[in-house]
């Protein structure tokens, strides 16, 4: 069969599927696109050719890849999109996106035009030279933040390449951006393809079983653990092993703390659940986690923020960790490794508990005052008033059911959301937080909404992360989405405002103002629109300026049918904003020498801070 490496590309991935359980899906179900001169007579020709293969028209690369990775979180790893780049700056900027993907275990396949194979001119246009390896291109930068990566610089080469991409996106240990760089004349070169190169093949994703000595160890542990504390973490959510994690907590009587990827692994309403873990968690659960003597962590990093920079857990503390992958299955220095499939695992783990007895639930009461001032957080109790922003999350509480799904990434909205939200759902909670980058949340709410037709999707943003990339509200309103965009106008950065102030940088350079005499952003707020920004982009725009007019404007938005933009001036003053304070550490280095005294007083206490971290050996 005679076709472009591009042709045969595109049919390779159109005929490609993943299964597990008996549930069968395309492995590659659309593919997002920018098109410029690196890709526009290969790819861009190919998808024309192939009926068979949904295409996206995006505005930004990195945008794109966002909105293929919260399709594949939302389609639990079992079906993921394409995105095709020209050459130069559209490949580079598939690096952050890629990042995130990697970082989050999240398949994403990336097809970046690169520079000719055949070198007929040097250089041509968007070509790096480096002069001491001829073979180099931009592309090269999507190396360390690719799963896999391979440059396709003959026809033949593609066969085994796309086969490896396969096997790579559907390994649940190995899984994230895959890079098949394509050089923009191999892409339009024909070659003889066998037949067999396009028949449909379908790619089992495996539940592997855990071995029985780990098993015993783990089992034993749990019998004999007299403080356990159970870290849900994302991989329960990739193997959809929510049942199971519920039953080995009813059996056991563990309390269930959870991570930013692994909130919603237990509704917010089970007794085992105590809330998030660490910088941004509860005081119930860290609480327990300060006095756990067996710390089981299922599908977790370990990120800093999940240990609080390493000084959360008590000293002696052991710790059982069951991951798909070794990597992760050793962190904390484990002693009990239990290398597994998450849902395999813990059913495994609660057989082999035989008639252990389940230990009481000893934290209901902490877990009850925590709810109240989880209550205390949302109360509203002049409606004529501006909101704050927990109010906002209050007032969207009252809304939602188990169908919404809130999407979030960066700033301050993580930490109130991982404190506060009450997750309803397996999928309602949907916070990139393993590389916290702003921008994704509108991008990724695209993805969700085209993997959840029919669900009402909500994008929550501040102004700093709305003006980092909101690009693709044009393809909400080109594909008829009805996304549900929040806009919370603070004018700044308000996460990292407060952090500076913590730190001794006194919010240099985080406010969104004019600058003032002494040249410093101390000046008036300045007048951006950012809600006049969303509507000339297609979004229709609600703009609340009271609690009750908010009220209004999210129940009007929840049964919109189009994209809809609700627009918030919050009130961000500290003293009113309602939300408990970090209830862990998180370590942020303070400058050692300063001659201002807020970065000498942040020191000292950056310096009493660091006595308690603590290795885990």
């Amino acid at each position: 069969m005679r076709l472009t490496v591009a042709q045969a590309l595109v049919r390779f991935l159109a005929v490609q599927y993943a299964e597990r359980d008996g549930e069968r899906h395309r492995l590659i179900a659309a593919t997002w696109g920018v098109f410029g001169h690196g890709n526009v007579a290969g790819v861009g020709q190919a998808l024309v050719e192939e009926d068979g293969m949904p295409f996206h028209q995006g505005r930004n690369e990195q945008a794109m890849v966002h909105a293929a990775v919260g399709y594949a979180r939302q389609s639990n790893r079992l079906s993921a999109h394409a995105v095709t780049t020209s050459i130069g700056p559209g490949a580079t900027n598939l690096v952050t996106g890629a990042a995130l993907a990697t970082i989050n275990h999240l398949p994403v396949l990336l097809l970046p035009g690169d520079t000719f194979a055949t070198r007929p001119a040097d250089p041509v246009l968007q070509q790096l030279q480096v002069p001491y390896a001829g073979d180099v291109s931009v592309n090269d930068c999507l190396r360390p933040v690719s799963r896999h990566f391979d440059r396709i610089v003959r026809p033949e080469a593609l066969i085994p390449a796309a086969l490896e991409a396969m096997r790579v996106l559907t390994d649940p240990a190995a899984t994230g951006a895959v890079t098949l760089a394509l050089p923009q004349d191999v892409q339009a070169e024909a070659y003889d393809w066998p037949e067999e190169f396009f028949a449909e093949r379908t790619w089992r994703i495996r539940r592997p079983r855990p071995d029985r000595a780990e098993l015993d160890a783990a089992a034993r542990a749990v019998r004999e653990a007299a403080r356990p504390l159970l870290v849900a973490g994302g991989g329960v959510r990739h193997s959809a092993a929510e049942d199971a994690l519920r039953t080995f907590a009813e059996r056991a009587g563990l309390p269930v703390a959870t991570t930013q990827a692994g909130k919603g692994a237990l509704p917010h309403t089970h007794p085992c659940e105590v809330g998030g873990l660490g910088h941004t968690g509860t005081a119930t659960a860290n609480d327990l986690a300060r006095a756990a003597d067996l710390v089981i962590g299922v599908g977790t990093r370990y990120t800093d923020f999940t240990t609080a920079s390493g000084t959360l857990f008590a000293p002696g503390a052991r710790f059982l960790n069951l991951n798909v992958t070794g990597f992760d299955a050793h962190k904390q220095a484990a002693r009990l490794p239990l290398v597994a499939d998450a849902r395999e695992g813990l059913a495994a783990l609660t057989e082999a508990l035989g008639d252990h007895p389940p230990r009481p639930l000893t934290w209901a009461s902490a877990k009850a005052a925590w709810e109240r001032r989880v209550d205390a957080a949302h109360a509203a109790p002049d409606e004529t008033a501006r909101p704050t922003q927990v109010q906002v999350l209050g007032v969207l509480d009252t809304l939602v059911d188990t169908t919404d799904i809130l999407i979030n990434a960066a700033g301050s909205l993580p930490g109130d959301l991982h404190k506060l939200w009450r997750t309803r759902s397996r999928d309602q909670y949907h916070v990139e937080y393993g590389y916290s980058c702003m921008g994704y949340e509108i991008p990724a709410a695209i993805g969700v909404l085209l993997a959840a037709p029919g669900r009402p999707v909500w994008a929550l943003v501040g102004d700093g992360t709305y003006l980092m990339n909101p690009t693709e509200i044009v393809t909400a309103v080109q594909e008829r989405l009805p996304l549900r965009l929040i806009v919370l106008q603070n004018h700044g950065y308000a996460s990292i405002g407060g952090l500076s102030e913590a730190v001794g940088g006194e919010r240099y350079g985080t406010d969104y103002r004019f600058r003032d005499a002494d040249g410093r952003f101390t000046g008036p707020p300045l007048p951006v629109d950012l809600a006049a920004n969303a509507a000339s982009l297609g979004m229709r725009v609600l703009r609340p300026r009271t609690i009750r007019d908010l009220r209004e404007a999210l129940a009007d938005a929840r049964s919109a049918t189009d994209p809809t933009c609700v627009y918030v001036e919050t009130e961000t003053a500290d003293s009113v904003s309602g939300a408990p304070p970090a209830q862990a550490w998180w370590d942020v280095p303070v400058a050692e020498t300063s001659t201002r005294p807020s970065a000498v007083k942040a020191r000292e206490e950056y310096d009493r801070h660091v006595t308690a971290r603590r290795r885990h050996l």
